[in-house]
């Protein structure tokens, strides 16, 4: 009887082992097992700089939501899908932005809140959106001289 005791412990142990791993797993990856966190809207870029989906969505330095899919449209711009919490209500004059965390590191978007009265809805597009900066284009332009200074020359 001993035995068995043992083993059905034992047995428990797995199955709750599996089961914590499916969770932390789930959480992680941030994976939608229920259905939709939140709603959907667009942003269109001329360039994307390298971010990729799954990058997060902030605005004033909390995380909102992310990047769902990167996708060229027919006029070869890069339309962003986000997925934003449904918690989180987007004017249609918010200003998005491709910002880099630190010198070198990974692509996120910046979402600044407008001032409209008009509220965004699954599906929707934001207008107003600033491409990444290009630090390899800037630093071309630097070394061999064609960045302008102040004088504007």
């Amino acid at each position: 009887m001993r035995k068995i005791d043992i083993e059905l412990l034992v047995g428990v142990f797995v199955v709750l082992g599996i089961l914590a791993l499916g969770y932390i797993s789930v959480n992680l990856g941030e994976l939608e097992v229920l259905g939709k966190r939140g709603y959907t809207v667009y942003a269109e870029f001329d360039r994307t700089g390298g971010l990729k989906p799954g990058a997060t969505v902030e605005i004033a330095g909390v995380k909102v939501g992310r990047v769902k899919e990167i996708h060229l449209s027919e006029d070869y711009t890069a339309v962003v899908a986000l997925e934003i919490d449904r918690n989180v209500k987007l004017q249609e004059d918010a200003i998005v932005s491709i910002k880099t965390k630190g010198l070198i590191g990974e692509k996120y978007i910046e979402i600044t809140p407008g001032g409209s009265e008009r509220l965004l809805a699954d599906g929707d597009r934001l207008r107003e959106t600033e491409s990444a900066v290009d630090l390899e284009e800037l630093i071309s332009k630097f070394v061999f001289g064609k960045v302008e200074g102040e004088g504007g020359k």
